[in-house]
């Protein structure tokens, strides 16, 4: 069996209908899952709002729109609770539907929306110094939207926009030159932060290197051969870096994705000369300017949104315009969601506003920033080494995976040394990215070893130690006897977890919808909780027939979707823990 509707869209279409139906068109139905057990499973709140708009009683429009509500085969009761809620128990055999629906599927059945092609901005990291917890966040926040999104069945474009360009690529390419006269350059290479702390040195004592390094960005915007064979020989070396992280977290960025400032450059004077023929760029004191009305400083005038400096030079606001374009006019985006820091908010609400007022996207493109807070040190501070130097990404994860080596071999002392690895590997990188991602990622979040890698709570390890205990009953019971046993939901824990499996499709809708990934973590361990209840109340290995094959169908299910998910977040799941 197809579903074509998720339950909240299938309950939403049809109080809507109801309410319709009760001379209430056009009212939202405001579903909302039950806040209690003995609120039912669902409840309709839209009546409240027409009721109070319509000065009528809220009791007596609910008992009209339960006269006109049609859930038959959905729901088993639908009663008006306190002054007008409407509240609404799923059938056991609708449930029962979709959980045989889902089982055996890659896509545990859950329906699509409409397709669109969506851009995802993210990671981004600056090609002159190694990654730092700095690009985590965004990195695997976009790769996480990028899977959901994927798996309901849009086109996702990831776009990395990295930071290959400008002045300090002058100061790279011109110490880089003065390396390779007197020492190896791959090793002085191997330590991009000390290079660029080297050659930043340089640039601050020495006018003449100074005056060095601006003549070579003169020359790589020109296009100069030899200047520009060096720049790309640093962005190797640069990307090599970035891909050994990109490894290790297990985020889907190729090459191909790459689209750096680089790749904007030619565009620039044009997008310049564009705003000015369209009466939006002005001169200001030497500079090319665009004064946005919708933005005022603090003695009320308008905002400036510098294009182009004094000097003819171009700043990353013109790069940001060239690139809404592109992704428009040339990757015909529906969607574009910039998975930026929510530091940078004010630079893309103008961004956005300006890019609407020139033509690049128009009202039926949908242009998202997806803002993100700080990771903290248990100080509550920005998260720094003991030092206080920036923590490298690299070294961040290597240390979650020795942390999770020592607690694997603590709990299984007699598994082989390369199974623990593997399985540390698997732990310790999760536990960093759900400790991550399991956060409003508008909020900052303190960086806590402890809680990160604990075996309960919402944590990773907590939710794949849920996926190894499910997967363990099924091959403990030898599942293919029992392939296509029907669901038998009698016990109330076999219903909950019933309904909290067939919740999987709303729950990635809103992943999609609000650019949230902690609403997929949240699912996640609520089923894993779930779970738990239902295999201390309903034996599944010592029960018999029907009942066992059932019980055990819904166990298929459940690792199916915890191992879907944590897999939509980019992290491992394991046979043995």
């Amino acid at each position: 069996m197809t579903f074509t509707q998720t339950i909240y869209q299938l309950l939403d279409s049809r109080v809507a209908a109801a309410l319709a139906a009760a001379g209430c068109e056009g009212v939202p139905a405001v579903i909302t899952p039950a806040a209690r057990p003995e609120f039912g499973d669902y409840q309709a709140n839209g009546v409240m709002g027409a009721a109070k708009a319509r000065k009528q009683n809220p009791r007596e429009l609910a008992q009209q729109v339960v006269e006109k509500l049609d859930l038959a085969g959905i729901a088993s009761k639908v009663e008006i609770a306190g002054p007008g809620f409407i509240n609404i128990t799923l059938d056991p055999a609708f449930l029962a539907q979709r959980v045989s629906a889902a089982l055996g599927r890659e896509d545990l059945a859950v329906p699509h929306p409409a397709p669109q092609r969506v851009v995802v901005d993210y990671s981004s990291p600056n090609l002159a110094k190694e990654m730092h917890v700095g690009h985590l966040r965004s990195t695997i926040i976009g790769d996480a939207l990028a899977r959901v999104l994927r798996f309901l069945g849009h086109e996702v474009i990831a776009q990395n926009h990295i930071g290959d360009w400008g002045t300090q690529f002058g100061m790279l390419t011109a110490f880089l030159v003065e390396v390779e006269q007197g020492a190896d350059t791959e090793m002085a290479l191997s330590d991009l932060e000390d290079f660029y702390r080297r050659a930043k040195q340089r640039m601050d004592e020495d006018p003449a290197f100074a005056d060095t390094a601006r003549e070579y960005v003169v020359k790589l915007q020109g296009g100069d051969p030899h200047i520009n064979m060096l720049w790309r020989r640093f962005l190797e070396v640069s990307m090599h870096h970035c891909e050994a992280v990109y490894d290790t977290l297990g985020v889907g960025l190729t090459r191909a994705d790459l689209r750096g400032e680089s790749a904007y450059n030619d565009a620039l004077p044009g997008i310049v000369a564009d705003l000015q023929a369209k009466g939006l760029a002005v001169e200001s004191q030497g500079a090319q300017v665009v004064f946005l009305d919708e933005f005022k400083n603090k003695d009320g005038e308008p905002q400036a949104y510098i294009v182009r400096k004094q000097d003819g030079g171009f700043l990353y606001s013109t790069t940001d315009l060239a690139a809404v374009r592109y992704r428009v006019d040339e990757l015909k985006a529906n969607r574009v969601l910039y998975v930026v820091d929510q530091r940078q908010g004010l630079h893309f609400q103008q961004l956005f506003t300006l890019a609407r007022k020139a033509g690049y996207a128009d009202a039926t493109v949908s242009l998202e920033h997806v803002g993100f807070g700080v990771m903290l040190g248990e100080d509550n501070k920005p998260f720094k080494t003991r030092s206080g130097g920036t923590v490298k990404l690299a070294e961040l994860l290597e240390e979650a995976v020795e942390r999770a080596f020592v607690l694997v071999s603590e709990k299984n002392p007699d598994l082989a040394e390369e199974v623990r690895w593997e399985i540390a590997r698997a732990v310790g990188v999760g536990a960093v990215k759900y400790a991550d991602l399991s956060k409003n990622r508008a909020s900052d979040y303190v960086f806590s070893w402890s809680s990160m890698l604990a075996f309960d709570g919402n944590t990773a390890p907590y939710l794949q130690y849920a996926y190894t205990r499910s997967a363990k009953v099924l091959r403990d019971a030898a599942t293919s006897a029992v392939a296509d046993a029907p669901v038998i939901l009698e016990e109330r824990a076999e219903q909950v977890l019933a309904l909290q499996l067939a919740r999987f499709a709303d729950a990635l809708n809103a992943v999609a919808k609000d650019t949230a990934p902690h609403q997929l973590c949240a699912y996640l361990f609520d089923l894993a909780v779930v779970f738990s209840r239902f295999y201390e109340n309903c034996p599944v290995l010592k029960s018999e027939g029907a009942l066992r094959a059932s019980r055990l169908q819904l166990c298929r299910l459940t690792a199916d979707t915890i191992k879907t998910g944590l897999g939509l977040l980019g992290i491992a799941t394991l046979e043995v823990m």
